[in-house]
């Protein structure tokens, strides 16, 4: 089943409120019903405005300033603390929905708070997406409350920006992390980043918790579209792009946020596929597989951090000195400030057991790690430990020093002691048309043709179409989660709540047709049960083809727990129904976060489209898709399992094991026939300092123009004493070809891309042969074969453990 509907007013993350500890309602009058509101604010969005590209030249965290040195040294124990506490908005809203300076005033006169995070849409406010001229307002006047009070220091406001500014109304939201690396074009996750930190610096806020650098390897996992797939080199090409986008020159550009990479480390392998779970992960492959996007952010200059969630082989990564300081810090080289996720101290005492109580799980977590901010969030139990901590002589002042530096150099560096507002000039660039382009763009190089038996894609304008499915008329299931509101609307939100920045399925065909679609809903998002199914079985006898769009209700986090990858059983029967009844050639479209399982569709279905998460705007991209009007270029950015058992299957897993999915990873079809040839190594041999340049020669037989994704993999026929990858993706490259064109691409190959990590954590090459190959487990797979060479006992790397 996938996640319950939750209100939008729910805390994000999960988390529980304790309405007592501040004095929220303490004199207001409470007259709101709490039903939240449409925020009426209204403005005409800039067609187009200047835009500037990735740069090379990228800055990031590096030495403490001078300045800072000395403002940290002014600065009270009391103060020092408080720069170190984030708490959530929801603790400074009334009970009419409104900012309460009271309450403000309290946590900054009380506490000194440093940072604040998320939207009031998310935790009570009274609209359910703020506009980014009332989001300023709020953040604003908070901002001018810390001028004037407390420490008097800006604070830093941070937003789960992880796919747009997505919890402001207007701003666009973009394809979610997994269908951005379908891509596989690393400009695409710079473009989201971009526009994202506009976005949210219009609103008033500075810092991005993204991009999430997960490898989705357990496909059950509910995080999986967050991500940029499994794949350790295609996810590290899309983070450094990403953290260009978000960041540019932040220290100058005052159009940009302070990006995040998290969550560190190796979240994405849930034991059991449940949020949270246990990770059972050695550590050579942590390095091997799951630090690289990580190394890759860190080299961009993201200027901040965000631990993980849970527990690693059974120790919790919030108090790890390996994982936060010996790795993150020393061997990767992270200067930035490092925060923790939502109340992830307090949960070592009361979630995970790994501390007596809340007081010794932070005094673990200052004396073991570098963590520089507590996104406690919800009360003041970091403030309370600390400051006892630091009266009973366990944790010295200086330790503070350490992280209060970092806080105020990225808050110098982010402009907030000269510019502490909102930047109201960058509203009018809120949902611009250039942006929505941006977005639309992206989902028509995501969304992945799967299947296309007698070539019954495209559709044709002449054909009577029959569409049916719940996800075909819907904006907030293309949204998925992270989507105005954690969860994505609610069901009492529905489609209005985006007040028309967003399209569906249904309207993308209208304005291709010309005429409104015949639609059915046929069944419930959760599958629960068939609706009017003999109508719809006669209106697809009628019809010449039927196109049924599937998928998940919207979720995030442990509240899109599953059990099992198959998709909802009656939605499977409406499929089956369909084809057994009407006898009329079905394409399915899925609108998911995570491949789930089709059961006997894969065969009932004549096409299958994998449309991901798209975002507001993917109703017209996937309709272009189906009529011909865009010819499909996604790749699978994971491997789609068949089984259950396949679940945590993944392209580089070793090669001895079985590899038999559904459709593997790097797997998808397009209208045209491209054939690959005449492939050729400048050298046999691969050595250390010596490169080798691969061609191959692809040409498009047509009958479309057609963007190909050429993906080289290296496959090691043998490594002494550790099992070599199936197939590691190396390099890849995105190339628009003409009917009838050919071109060639080259590839350099570098004999350190293939060296690994082994058991004592020493990185380094065993000779043997290597076949390279590009578009394994396709019909355009081709291959060449070179000897690498190298001393087994040279060591490229070693890290301490």
């Amino acid at each position: 089943m996938a996640a319950p509907d939750t209100q939008s007013t729910s805390p994000a993350y999960g988390a529980s409120v304790d309405s007592n500890i501040s004095p929220a309602n303490a004199t207001t009058v409470c007259t709101w019903d709490g039903k939240q509101e449409l925020d009426d604010e209204t403005w005409k969005p800039l067609a187009s405005y200047a835009y500037q590209g990735p740069a090379e030249l990228t800055t990031g965290p590096g030495p403490i300033d001078r300045d800072i040195l000395h403002m940290v040294r002014r600065l009270s124990v009391e103060e020092k603390i408080g720069q170190m506490i984030q708490i959530q908005v929801g603790l400074i809203i009334d009970c009419n929905g409104e900012l309460n300076e009271t309450a403000v005033e309290y946590w900054l006169d009380k506490w000194k708070v440093g940072s604040f995070l998320e939207s009031p849409g998310n935790h009570n406010g009274r609209y359910s997406w703020y506009s980014p001229q009332k989001f300023a307002e709020f953040t604003d006047k908070v901002q001018e409350i810390a001028l004037r009070r407390g420490s008097k220091i800006p604070v830093i406001w941070g937003l789960d920006s992880v796919r747009g500014a997505n919890y402001v109304k207007g701003a666009t939201i973009f394809p979610a992390g997994i269908a951005t690396a379908a891509t596989f074009d690393p400009q695409f996750a710079f473009d989201a980043g971009r526009i994202a930190a506009k976005d949210s610096r219009a609103a008033g806020t500075h810092w991005a918790f993204a991009p999430v650098l997960d490898l989705a390897v357990n496909k059950l996992w509910s995080r999986t579209y967050e991500n940029f797939g499994e794949g350790p080199y295609l996810s590290s090409q899309m983070a450094r792009l990403s953290i260009q986008g978000f960041q540019g020159n932040y220290k100058q550009d005052r159009s940009r946020v302070a990006a995040c990479l998290k969550h560190f480390i190796g979240y994405g392998y849930p034991f059991d596929g449940s949020d949270r779970g246990n990770r059972h992960i050695a550590p050579h492959e942590l390095l091997e597989y799951y630090v690289p996007p990580f190394k890759a952010a860190i080299d961009a200059g993201s200027a901040t951090a965000m631990e993980s969630y849970g527990v690693v082989n059974g120790e919790a990564v919030m108090l790890s000195h390996y994982y936060l300081e010996q790795l993150l810090r020393r061997q990767l080289g992270f200067e930035g400030m490092l925060v923790t996720d939502w109340g992830e101290i307090n949960s070592q005492a009361n979630m995970y057991f790994t501390a007596k109580d809340v007081k010794q799980a932070t005094r673990m977590a200052l004396q073991q790690t570098s963590v520089d901010m507590s996104m406690v969030a919800d009360d003041d139990s970091f403030g309370q430990a600390t400051t006892e901590l630091i009266k009973d002589g366990t944790i010295s002042e200086s330790r503070l020093d350490k992280s209060v530096a970092r806080i105020l150099q990225l808050k110098k560096d982010l402009g907030l002691f000269d510019h502490p507002f909102a930047d109201k000039r960058l509203a009018s660039t809120v949902g611009s048309q250039q942006d929505v382009e941006a977005a639309r763009n992206t989902a028509r190089e995501a969304i992945t043709l799967l299947k296309n038996d007698r070539q019954v894609l495209p559709l044709k304008r002449s054909e009577k179409v029959l569409f049916v499915g719940p996800t075909l008329n819907s904006t907030r299931y293309m949204g998925g989660g992270w989507n105005v509101h954690w969860q994505g609307p609610s069901d009492a939100d529905g489609d209005g709540v985006y007040q028309g920045f967003g399209d569906t399925v249904l309207q993308g065909i209208k304005s291709i047709t010309g005429a409104a679609p015949e639609y059915l809903p046929g069944v419930d998002i959760d599958g629960n049960a068939t609706i009017d199914i003999d109508r719809v079985v006669e209106a697809a006898k009628l019809a010449d083809k039927v196109v049924v769009g599937l998928g998940e209700h919207t979720y995030a986090e442990n509240l899109g727990n599953i059990g099992q990858l198959l998709l909802p059983e009656k939605q499977l029967e409406l499929v089956s129904t369909i084809a057994e009844q009407a006898k009329k050639p079905v394409v399915v479209v899925l609108v998911q976060g995570r491949p789930r399982g089709l059961g006997s569709v894969v065969q009932q279905a004549d096409a299958i489209v994998n449309a991901y998460l798209p975002g507001a705007y993917g109703g017209l991209p996937i309709a272009e898709i189906l009529y011909g009007k865009t010819n499909p270029s996604g790749r699978l950015p994971v491997t789609y399992p068949a089984t259950e058992a396949q679940a945590s299957s993944t392209i580089w897993q070793p090669s001895y094991m079985d590899y038999s999915p559904q459709w593997p990873f790097g797997f998808g079809l397009g209208y045209s026939k491209i054939t690959y040839s005449n492939v050729t190594v400048s050298h046999a041999q691969l050595r250390l300092n010596q490169p080798v340049t691969v061609k191959v020669a692809l040409t498009n037989h047509g009958p479309f123009a057609q963007k190909e994704s050429v993906q080289l993999y290296s496959r090691q026929q043998y490594r002494a004493g550790y099992a070599p990858d199936l197939y590691r993706l190396r390099k890849f490259a995105k190339v628009m070809l003409n009917v009838n064109e050919t071109k060639t691409v080259e590839f350099v190959v570098e004999a350190e891309e293939l060296a690994f990590w082994d058991r004592r954590l020493r990185k380094r090459v065993e000779p043997a042969p290597v076949t390279l190959t590009i578009n394994p487990y396709t019909a355009k797979d081709v291959s060449a074969v070179v000897q690498l060479e190298a001393d087994p006992h040279y060591v490229l790397d070693e890290a301490d453990y």
